[in-house]
Protein backbone atom coordinates (compact mmCIF):
# COMPACT_ATOMS: atom_id res chain seq x y z
CA UNK A 1 0.00 0.00 0.00
CA UNK A 2 3.07 2.54 -0.49
CA UNK A 3 2.90 4.92 -2.79
CA UNK A 4 1.12 8.37 -3.78
CA UNK A 5 -2.20 8.58 -3.17
CA UNK A 6 -4.00 11.60 -3.59
CA UNK A 7 -4.73 12.03 0.04
CA UNK A 8 -6.33 15.68 1.08
CA UNK A 9 -4.81 16.72 -2.17
CA UNK A 10 -8.63 15.90 -4.16
CA UNK A 11 -10.23 13.57 -6.35
CA UNK A 12 -8.72 15.60 -9.27
CA UNK A 13 -11.01 15.17 -12.47
CA UNK A 14 -12.87 12.49 -11.49
CA UNK A 15 -14.40 10.66 -9.17
CA UNK A 16 -12.04 8.15 -8.84
CA UNK A 17 -9.47 7.51 -5.69
CA UNK A 18 -5.85 6.28 -5.93
CA UNK A 19 -6.12 2.46 -5.30
CA UNK A 20 -3.44 3.13 -1.78
CA UNK A 21 -6.43 6.08 -0.92
CA UNK A 22 -9.38 3.64 -1.11
CA UNK A 23 -6.93 0.81 0.51
CA UNK A 24 -6.57 3.30 3.81
CA UNK A 25 -10.26 4.43 3.70
CA UNK A 26 -11.37 0.46 3.89
CA UNK A 27 -8.82 -0.10 6.59
CA UNK A 28 -10.67 3.15 8.42
CA UNK A 29 -14.11 1.21 7.97
CA UNK A 30 -12.70 -2.22 9.20
CA UNK A 31 -11.46 -0.29 12.00
CA UNK A 32 -15.01 1.05 13.39
CA UNK A 33 -16.29 -2.58 13.05
CA UNK A 34 -16.22 -6.13 10.62
CA UNK A 35 -17.66 -4.99 7.52
CA UNK A 36 -19.31 -6.87 4.33
CA UNK A 37 -17.61 -5.90 1.04
CA UNK A 38 -21.34 -4.15 0.20
CA UNK A 39 -21.43 -2.44 3.61
CA UNK A 40 -18.08 -1.03 2.43
CA UNK A 41 -19.44 0.64 -0.57
CA UNK A 42 -22.60 1.30 0.83
CA UNK A 43 -20.72 3.30 3.65
CA UNK A 44 -18.60 5.53 1.45
CA UNK A 45 -21.51 6.49 -0.52
CA UNK A 46 -22.90 7.86 2.90
CA UNK A 47 -20.17 9.59 3.95
CA UNK A 48 -19.32 11.39 0.53
CA UNK A 49 -23.26 12.27 0.68
CA UNK A 50 -23.28 10.20 -3.35
CA UNK A 51 -20.20 11.80 -4.65
CA UNK A 52 -17.78 8.85 -4.39
CA UNK A 53 -20.08 5.26 -4.52
CA UNK A 54 -17.36 2.88 -5.30
CA UNK A 55 -17.80 0.11 -7.74
CA UNK A 56 -17.17 -3.72 -6.33
CA UNK A 57 -14.56 -4.09 -9.25
CA UNK A 58 -12.92 -1.55 -6.88
CA UNK A 59 -13.36 -2.51 -3.72
CA UNK A 60 -13.14 -6.16 -3.55
CA UNK A 61 -9.51 -6.52 -5.61
CA UNK A 62 -8.75 -3.64 -2.69
CA UNK A 63 -10.31 -5.92 -0.20
CA UNK A 64 -8.04 -8.90 -1.46
CA UNK A 65 -4.92 -6.95 -1.65
CA UNK A 66 -5.26 -6.07 1.94
CA UNK A 67 -6.28 -9.43 2.95
CA UNK A 68 -2.96 -10.55 0.96
CA UNK A 69 -0.61 -8.51 2.74
CA UNK A 70 -2.36 -8.96 6.05
CA UNK A 71 -3.54 -5.91 6.78
CA UNK A 72 -7.11 -7.48 6.87
CA UNK A 73 -8.97 -10.73 7.57
CA UNK A 74 -11.92 -12.78 6.35
CA UNK A 75 -14.28 -15.06 7.84
CA UNK A 76 -17.12 -16.83 5.65
CA UNK A 77 -20.70 -15.50 6.77
CA UNK A 78 -22.51 -17.97 4.62
CA UNK A 79 -22.06 -16.55 1.20
CA UNK A 80 -20.68 -13.69 1.75
CA UNK A 81 -17.35 -12.50 3.32
CA UNK A 82 -17.27 -10.45 6.48
CA UNK A 83 -14.10 -8.32 6.51
CA UNK A 84 -11.95 -7.62 9.91
CA UNK A 85 -8.89 -5.18 10.01
CA UNK A 86 -5.58 -6.89 11.33
CA UNK A 87 -2.96 -6.04 14.01
CA UNK A 88 -0.55 -5.42 11.34
CA UNK A 89 -3.87 -3.38 9.47
CA UNK A 90 -4.26 -1.58 12.60
CA UNK A 91 -0.72 -0.24 12.85
CA UNK A 92 -0.99 0.49 9.16
CA UNK A 93 -3.86 2.29 9.71
CA UNK A 94 -2.56 4.71 12.86
CA UNK A 95 0.90 5.48 11.06
CA UNK A 96 -1.15 6.72 8.20
CA UNK A 97 -4.19 8.29 10.37
CA UNK A 98 -3.40 11.82 9.21
CA UNK A 99 -4.11 10.71 5.34
CA UNK A 100 -6.78 8.49 6.33
CA UNK A 101 -8.68 11.78 8.58
CA UNK A 102 -7.63 13.50 5.77
CA UNK A 103 -9.80 11.28 2.86
CA UNK A 104 -12.51 11.14 5.49
CA UNK A 105 -12.66 15.06 6.21
CA UNK A 106 -12.58 15.68 2.26
CA UNK A 107 -15.56 12.96 1.77
CA UNK A 108 -17.82 14.92 4.20
CA UNK A 109 -16.75 18.60 2.41
CA UNK A 110 -17.25 17.28 -1.12
CA UNK A 111 -20.63 15.91 0.40
CA UNK A 112 -21.84 18.51 1.92
CA UNK A 113 -21.38 20.79 -1.21
CA UNK A 114 -22.80 18.16 -3.11
CA UNK A 115 -26.41 18.47 -0.95
CA UNK A 116 -25.76 22.62 -1.53
CA UNK A 117 -25.69 21.61 -5.67
CA UNK A 118 -28.31 19.56 -5.09
CA UNK A 119 -30.45 22.20 -3.34
CA UNK A 120 -29.70 24.85 -5.61
CA UNK A 121 -30.68 22.50 -8.51
CA UNK A 122 -34.10 21.85 -6.85
CA UNK A 123 -34.14 25.05 -6.61
CA UNK A 124 -33.27 26.33 -9.80
CA UNK A 125 -36.32 23.46 -11.23
CA UNK A 126 -38.48 24.80 -9.15
CA UNK A 127 -37.97 28.63 -10.82
CA UNK A 128 -37.61 26.69 -14.34
CA UNK A 129 -41.55 25.34 -13.70
CA UNK A 130 -42.59 29.02 -12.46
CA UNK A 131 -41.14 30.66 -15.69
CA UNK A 132 -42.93 28.29 -17.75
CA UNK A 133 -45.69 29.30 -16.29
CA UNK A 134 -46.72 25.45 -14.18
CA UNK A 135 -46.42 27.30 -11.19
CA UNK A 136 -46.89 30.86 -11.67
CA UNK A 137 -46.91 32.86 -8.11
CA UNK A 138 -44.60 35.69 -9.01
CA UNK A 139 -44.70 38.52 -11.34
CA UNK A 140 -43.57 39.10 -14.74
CA UNK A 141 -41.04 41.34 -12.98
CA UNK A 142 -39.87 39.11 -10.01
CA UNK A 143 -39.49 36.66 -12.70
CA UNK A 144 -37.62 38.58 -14.95
CA UNK A 145 -35.70 39.93 -11.94
CA UNK A 146 -34.99 36.71 -10.79
CA UNK A 147 -33.82 35.55 -14.61
CA UNK A 148 -31.16 38.83 -14.49
CA UNK A 149 -29.73 37.56 -11.41
CA UNK A 150 -29.15 34.23 -12.45
CA UNK A 151 -27.29 35.70 -15.46
CA UNK A 152 -25.41 38.12 -13.47
CA UNK A 153 -24.41 35.38 -11.23
CA UNK A 154 -23.35 33.47 -14.04
CA UNK A 155 -21.15 35.90 -15.94
CA UNK A 156 -19.56 36.51 -12.41
CA UNK A 157 -19.13 32.69 -11.62
CA UNK A 158 -14.99 32.42 -12.11
CA UNK A 159 -14.28 36.04 -11.19
CA UNK A 160 -11.91 36.88 -8.71
CA UNK A 161 -11.91 35.69 -4.56
CA UNK A 162 -12.69 39.71 -3.98
CA UNK A 163 -15.27 39.85 -6.44
CA UNK A 164 -17.27 36.99 -5.08
CA UNK A 165 -16.53 37.68 -1.40
CA UNK A 166 -18.15 41.44 -2.85
CA UNK A 167 -21.07 39.61 -4.94
CA UNK A 168 -21.87 37.28 -1.77
CA UNK A 169 -21.81 40.59 0.65
CA UNK A 170 -24.42 42.39 -1.95
CA UNK A 171 -26.38 38.97 -1.68
CA UNK A 172 -26.62 38.88 1.99
CA UNK A 173 -27.99 42.24 2.19
CA UNK A 174 -30.41 41.70 -0.51
CA UNK A 175 -31.42 38.43 1.27
CA UNK A 176 -31.86 40.22 4.71
CA UNK A 177 -33.86 42.92 2.98
CA UNK A 178 -36.08 40.92 1.26
CA UNK A 179 -37.04 38.74 3.94
CA UNK A 180 -37.34 42.12 6.69
CA UNK A 181 -34.08 41.67 8.73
Amino acid sequence: MEGGGMGSRGFGMGRKLASVDLQLLILGLLAEKPRHGYEIIKALDERSKGFYIPSPGMVYPALTYLEEIGHATVVVDGARKLYHITETGTEHLESNRGMADALFSQFSRVGERMDRVRRAMRADEIGEAADAGHEQRGTKDLLRARRDLKAALADKWDSSREEQQRIAEILKRATAEILGQ
